[in-house]
């Protein structure tokens, strides 16, 4: 009985240590841990979807579109847009930012498309520490509404200085005539930009000329400058104006070139049928001919999506999609104060547009390229 017990006694102790170098081997390899969530926000949109200035909304809707797909598919973050229709108008702009604010909840709001419906909705998100985006706003101010708003627009004090003091080395320019909206934040600006920068470099100013949204006839605008044989004309204007004053015809009896400002890109189409303002050139961070791999993957992913290649207000729109879900990401959740933060800290984020980064003022930093057109086309002014 004895050697019984010592023979179930050593076959007892013979299986412990089984048991325990099992049990070690489950420790060694511990179950994989589950992939975290993504970051999910709610995004508000404030574009021109109906009436004047559809085509800018049109294209900067469909930029950021393009990019929401992309990010989702990626599944760091994963962002619902609501879209909202401005139809350019300020109180329409600002109804929108406090739908979208107070309704909607959204973390972060890009848009609107003009400077007049910012100087509205700007406040209203930045008194609610919303952070707010311009992709297209470029008159002088906008980011000095306060420390929520941001814009990765190339402002005119930046494009038309380029741009102009170009010119005027290239074909030594000395005489001018300003031509301008005044009946809009946008123009006026550009004016008073272009105004400033002529004075600078000593030009000639021979004649300032007017006109209003929905002009139709420049004829005595354009009569007075051809008079008095300026070297170069100076517009700003939005497509709708620019698209006669640069479309076929109407630069009868101007010989100089036209020099216009950041806004003055026609949207490809309304470009086309207004005979894509020959002579003309502009000074522009966006090139969608630029021989760069990150360029042509862009274009021919919107061409595949939309029908058309991109313009400026596109590739804008795409990369401030971009921009504002890296500082999501950056920031760890979707916190309207932790993002205004990470927004402003984003330093040399390349883009389809180029290298950006946001300055003390929250604006923009990077080198704009100048453009003319030659053939209904723009290429880089050398």
């Amino acid at each position: 009985m004895f050697h019984e017990e010592k023979r179930a006694s050593v076959r007892r102790r013979r299986v412990r240590p089984l048991r325990l170098r099992v049990h070690g081997a489950e420790k060694a390899k511990p179950a994989a841990k589950p992939k975290g969530e993504p970051i999910k926000a709610k995004i508000g949109v404030i574009s021109i979807i109906t009436g004047q200035g559809a085509a800018y909304g049109e294209a900067i809707t469909n930029g950021i579109k393009l990019a929401r797909d992309e990010v989702n598919a990626k599944g760091e973050v994963f962002v619902d847009l609501k879209v909202e229709d401005s139809s350019g108008k300020q109180e329409q702009a600002l109804a929108a930012a406090q739908k979208l604010i107070n309704s909607e909840k959204v973390v972060a709001i890009i848009g609107p498309t003009l400077s007049n419906e910012m100087f509205a909705a700007g406040p209203e998100a930045n008194a609610s520490g919303v952070p707010i985006m311009g992709t297209s706003t470029t008159a002088k101010g906008i980011p000095q509404i306060g420390k929520f708003v941001f814009r990765n627009s190339m402002p005119e004090s930046q494009a038309i200085p380029a741009s102009v003091g170009h010119a005027v080395k290239k074909y030594n320019i000395k005489k001018v005539a300003l031509l301008y909206g005044n009946d809009d934040a946008f123009t006026k600006s550009g004016f008073d930009t272009m105004k400033e920068v002529a004075e600078k470099l000593k030009l000639n100013i021979v004649t300032i000329q007017e006109f209003q949204k929905g002009q139709a006839d420049y004829k005595a605008q354009l009569t007075k400058i051809a008079s008095l044989k300026p070297d170069a004309v100076l517009c700003s204007a939005l497509y709708n104006e620019g698209g006669v004053i640069l479309g076929p015809g109407a630069e009868d009896g101007i010989e100089s070139p036209v020099r216009r400002g950041e806004r003055l890109q026609l949207p490809q189409g309304h470009r086309d049928r207004q005979g894509g303002g020959r002579g003309a050139d502009r000074c522009d961070p966006w090139f969608g001919d630029k021989d760069d791999p990150m360029v042509k993957a862009f274009v021919a992913k919107y061409e595949k999506a939309y029908g058309k290649k991109p313009d400026q207000f596109a590739a804008q729109a795409y990369d401030a999609f971009y921009i504002m879900t890296n500082a999501l990401k950056e920031a760890g959740a979707a916190d309207r104060a932790k993002l205004r933060d990470s927004l402003a800290a984003t330093r040399n984020f390349q883009g389809v547009v180029g290298k950006f980064s946001f300055d003390a003022d929250r604006d923009v930093v990077m080198t704009p390229s100048v453009l003319i057109v030659k053939g209904g086309k723009f290429a880089i002014f050398n």
